[in-house]
C-alpha cells in the first residue's frame, strides 16, 4: 500500500500523542511515588518525634492530677485516688522529692480536721518509715476493691454530711497474699468536696444499726 504525505503526517501526530501521553503518565506516576514517599517521611519522623518524648511515670501522672480544678466528685472517686496514691508508695519507683509531691496531693483529700492532728514533719517521717518497713518485709500492693457506688453509707450528724465505704487491700507477699479490709469515713466541706475524715480497719468498726 502506498502512502500519502497526508498519512504520513497523520501517523506522526499519532506517534507523538503517544510519546505525550506516555511522558505524562510517567510523570505522574513519579508524582504519586514522591507524594507517598513524602507521606511516610512525615509518618515516620512524627513517630520518632513521640518516640523521644519520656513516658510518664505511675508516680508522675499521680502527681499531675489538677485537684484544685478536678478534684474526686464521689467519696467513692476520693477514695479510688488515695488508694492509686497509696499504691504507688509501695509498688513503684520515685524520687525523694516525688514521694513528697504524693504526700501532699493525699494530704489534699484530707478533712481539715485530720490533717491539723497529722503534723507534716512527722506524717513524711512516718510515711517514709512504713515504706521502708514493707520493702524490708518484701510487701507488696497487689490490688484494692472499693465497695460500689450502691454500698456507700451516707447520713448526716451534728450538721454535716459524711458518706461510709470499704476499701480491701490484697497485700502480697511472694505466693502468699492477705485481705486487709478498711472502712473510710468522708466528710462533705464548705465547697461540697468530700473529703477524707478518718480510716480504721473494718473489724475495729461498729456499725449503729
Amino acid at each position: 500500500m502506498f502512502r500519502t504525505a497526508a498519512s504520513t503526517k497523520l501517523n506522526a501526530k499519532k506517534q507523538k500523542g503517544k510519546g505525550s501521553a506516555v511522558r505524562g503518565g510517567v510523570v505522574l506516576l513519579l508524582l504519586v511515588i514522591m507524594m507517598v514517599g513524602y507521606y511516610y517521611y512525615l509518618s515516620n519522623k512524627a513517630n520518632q518525634s513521640e518516640s523521644k518524648i519520656p513516658k510518664m511515670t505511675v508516680a508522675q501522672e499521680l502527681i499531675s492530677r489538677d485537684l484544685e480544678n478536678n478534684y474526686p466528685p464521689t467519696p467513692k472517686e476520693v477514695v479510688k485516688y488515695y488508694s492509686d496514691i497509696t499504691r504507688c508508695y509501695y509498688n513503684e519507683e520515685y524520687s525523694k522529692e516525688e514521694l513528697e509531691q504524693l504526700a501532699m496531693n493525699a494530704r489534699i483529700l484530707y478533712d481539715d480536721e485530720l490533717s491539723a492532728n497529722n503534723d507534716w514533719s512527722k506524717y513524711i517521717m512516718d510515711l517514709q518509715s512504713d515504706i521502708t518497713d514493707y520493702e524490708d518485709k518484701s510487701i507488696r500492693i497487689s490490688n484494692y476493691s472499693i465497695s460500689a457506688s450502691t454500698d456507700v453509707d451516707y447520713f448526716s450528724e451534728d450538721g454535716f454530711d459524711f458518706a461510709r465505704l470499704h476499701c480491701i487491700y490484697t497485700l502480697s507477699n511472694g505466693s502468699t497474699k492477705q485481705p486487709v479490709d478498711e472502712v473510710y469515713l468522708l466528710r462533705k466541706d464548705d465547697n461540697g468536696h468530700w473529703r477524707i475524715y478518718g480510716w480504721n480497719l473494718a473489724n475495729n468498726v461498729t456499725l449503729e444499726q
